[in-house]
């Protein structure tokens, strides 16, 4: 998938302008302020009127969210309904829900408990079974492992790269976590200020960053650290 332009502006003020390629398994990443954020709500179509925001992708990639794309948020614990019983969360019947615990490794029993009766780790399988359920081609990834210890972020990035090679959806992986965004994502776009400042494939940007503020990013998550190959 290629968005070639995505432009939003509110008033006269540009926000963000960027354009990247999505072969496989994209890490978008940057600070706070740099723009993520308002990228992944213009493809979900969640901005406000008020902002201008131009979009452009290939003609053949429909985005409408819920259908072609879907979301694995930030929080589990704040996207689903703690008084709704998990089964009555999703829109599918009980062999397609069946079988969408079964491939994020979750038993059946889970079903007939509330959101607040279920680990960290085992929400956040429900609403990546949540984001599969209409069987996108892209899928959006907003710091899913951010509200996760160390041991079940590891298992959760295991998961979604076991189920992007089953179901072969794109991925697109907004965060500030580039230890994270290289043990998911081939390529990576990093952006500051609504603008991109480097682009290509993972592990040739973090052996050899370009740009001074990429360089920062990768100081600061990899101190002592080495990045996997």
């Amino acid at each position: 998938m290629n968005v070639s332009t995505l432009q939003i502006s509110l008033a006269n003020e540009t926000l963000v302008d960027v354009s990247f390629k999505i072969n496989s398994s994209l890490a978008l990443v940057g600070q706070s302020g740099s723009g993520k954020s308002l990228t992944l709500k213009a493809l979900l179509g969640m901005l406000p009127s008020s902002m201008n925001c131009k979009l452009e992708h290939d003609a053949s990639f429909e985005l409408v969210a819920g259908k072609t794309l879907s979301l694995v948020p930030q929080n589990p614990f704040t996207a689903l309904s703690p008084l709704t019983k998990i089964k009555k969360q999703f829109f599918s019947g009980e062999s397609r829900i069946n079988e969408l615990f079964a491939e994020v490794g979750l038993s059946e029993e889970l079903l007939d408990r509330f959101p607040p009766e279920l680990s960290g780790g085992q929400l956040q399988r429900v609403v990546i079974a949540m984001a599969l359920e209409s069987k996108p081609r892209l899928l959006l990834l907003d710091e899913p492992t951010t509200a996760l210890d160390p041991q079940t972020k590891t298992v959760i990035l295991e998961l979604l790269k076991r189920l992007q090679k089953k179901e072969n959806f794109l991925i697109l992986f907004v965060t500030h976590d580039m230890i994270a965004a290289s043990s998911l994502c081939s390529e990576i776009c990093v952006i500051r200020d609504g603008k991109v400042v480097e682009n290509g494939i993972m592990q040739e940007v973090l052996k050899n960053p370009q740009e001074k503020y990429t360089k920062t990013l990768i100081e600061a998550n990899f101190a002592n650290r080495k990045f996997r190959e």
